[in-house]
């Protein structure tokens, strides 16, 4: 357990509470599904063309929200890769399952309970196709019957594979190469008995940096964004779009003193105090443009895995899920090329499920979903045992339409990384996201809460942790962070 977590319980010993009851969701009656589950690296909620982007072209994503359900109010747990890819395989906070952060923990992550294990022993075909990155060693995981992995981040061209019990260079495009071994599984398994999992998670949308042994980055070595040749400036001069809560100086952070110390450190090597005319990195324009031309590549492979899906007549007897480990800054809150902090563009999360004998086409489910969800729902749907230790809940009740009784919290949680990107050493936090309001507290900084009515404030402007108009709703989100926090350290009950 971090040496963190002795402040975290003293903050909340006093809030314990008994959860309430599990759901009793039933899955859909008939054959089990075929799942697919897509993990797309550093994804924002609104970089695809049926979330309202000006000039992304992603006809297959939008294709999925079309003909199934696009949730609106989906988040990430953490946001953060490695520990939100133990999330999304386990159902457990990292407070939990032990990995929260970048960090190689290679044995640990040989021994994580996912739910690839469960559906392996009911009977499913599983496979996993790309990055892992819960441990960096390339050697197969168990719960998988087919593994190709990716050493640490991996490269976007000519990509190391550990394949077939070896590690070797394969020529080509990344994304067009898990994709071509995503469907020569599917195609093997097309006629069994036996129903398959694939789960396939890209190298894109992630720059190409080179990874030492331990997981640290070697940040002289970051060779940026790589679209594959094929789409390489197909976005070079299109306008860019840039949301109300870019800023021009640090000073306009007077109400998010814990992020703007961390900016001034960065810019000028302290936070003076006079920050009113100091102005906050700026994101590259190459790299927005670069990142969605590499987003071209995922929806295409989408496209192909859904085309062999349907020539097979398997399409609309497997489950398609969409999702990311984490978001992404484009200079909101003068956060530029990050993911880690609180804020909407961060733990915003896209998830989009199409599986007509279950799910409404167009369907758009408004209820709290997190990453911890997702092992459970793929459980539900294959009639098989939900674990006690899953934290998460089943998001079938949803899918079909029913929301009575479902969360009205969650938490987010964050332990510092290892990388001191941005001087963020001391910015470890707890926040806890309602349909309406989000508060946050640091660890490190105890007295400098935020608070924001999302309803009135989706751009998180102002801060009203110290508006005393809204003091009876911040000491009840104080209350319920201290319950999801307790829940998520596994000392009182989850409810799924």
């Amino acid at each position: 357990m971090p040496d963190r977590l002795p402040r975290l319980v003293l903050l909340v010993l006093a809030l314990a509470c008994q959860a309430p009851p599990p759901d009793s969701a039933q899955p859909p009656a008939g054959p089990r599904p075929n799942v697919v589950v897509i993990v797309v690296d550093d994804w924002r909620w609104d970089e695809f063309g049926a979330a309202g982007h000006p000039f992304l072209e992603t006809p297959n994503i939008d294709r999925v929200a079309r003909e199934g359900a696009l949730f609106v109010n989906a988040f990430h747990a953490v946001s953060l890769c490695s520990p939100n890819r133990a999330t999304l395989l386990t159902g457990q906070y990292p407070s939990q399952h032990g990995i929260i952060d970048n960090v190689a923990r290679n044995r640990a992550s040989h021994a994580l309970p996912t739910f690839p294990r469960a559906l392996q022993q009911a009977g499913y075909r599983t496979a996993f196709l790309g990055k892992w990155h819960m441990g960096n060693d390339p050697t197969q995981r168990p719960g998988f019957d087919y593994w190709v992995g990716l050493p640490g981040q991996g490269r976007s061209v000519d990509p190391e594979f550990f394949e077939d019990g070896r590690r070797h260079v394969v020529p080509g495009y990344a994304t067009d190469l898990l994709t071509d071994r995503a469907i020569g599984f599917i195609e093997r398994h097309a006629n069994d008995d036996a129903p398959f999992l694939l789960y396939l998670a890209h190298k894109a949308i992630h720059p190409d940096v080179v990874q030492r042994d331990d997981g640290s980055l070697d940040l002289e070595s970051v060779l940026g964004y790589v679209p594959a040749p094929r789409h390489a400036g197909r976005y070079r001069d299109v306008a860019l779009p840039r949301r109300g809560n870019r800023i021009e100086t640090l000073g306009q952070l007077d109400g998010q003193p814990a992020i703007r110390h961390a900016l001034a450190t960065l810019v000028a090597g302290a936070d003076t105090g006079d920050v009113s005319r100091l102005a906050p990195p700026r994101t590259d324009e190459r790299t927005v443009r670069r990142r969605a031309e590499m987003l071209l590549a995922v929806d295409e492979s989408l496209g192909r895995i859904m085309a062999v899906l349907a020539a097979r007549g398997l399409l609309d007897r497997t489950a398609i899920i969409l999702t990311s480990d984490n978001g992404f800054f484009y200079d909101e809150h003068g956060l530029t090329s990050e993911r880690r902090m609180p804020y909407e563009e961060s733990i915003r999360n896209p998830l989009l499920i199409r599986y007509p004998p279950l799910v409404a086409a167009g369907a758009r489910p408004t209820g709290l979903a997190v990453t911890t969800d997702l092992a459970p729902t793929v459980l539900d749907l294959a009639g098989a045992p939900i674990a006690p230790t899953i934290q998460g809940r089943s998001l079938v009740p949803l899918l079909r339409g029913r929301d009575a009784g479902w969360r009205q919290s969650l938490l987010v949680e964050f332990y510092t990384n290892e990388n001191p990107f941005l001087h963020l050493a001391d910015m470890d936090y707890r926040a806890v996201r309602t349909d309406r309001y989000k508060f946050i507290h640091w660890m490190r900084f105890p007295d400098q809460d935020e608070l924001y009515d999302l309803e009135v404030d989706s751009l998180e402007l102002t801060n009203l942790a110290r508006d005393p108009r809204h003091a009876r709703v911040r000491a009840e989100l104080r209350e319920e962070l201290g319950r999801l926090v307790l829940q998520a350290m596994g000392l009182a009950s989850a409810r799924r």
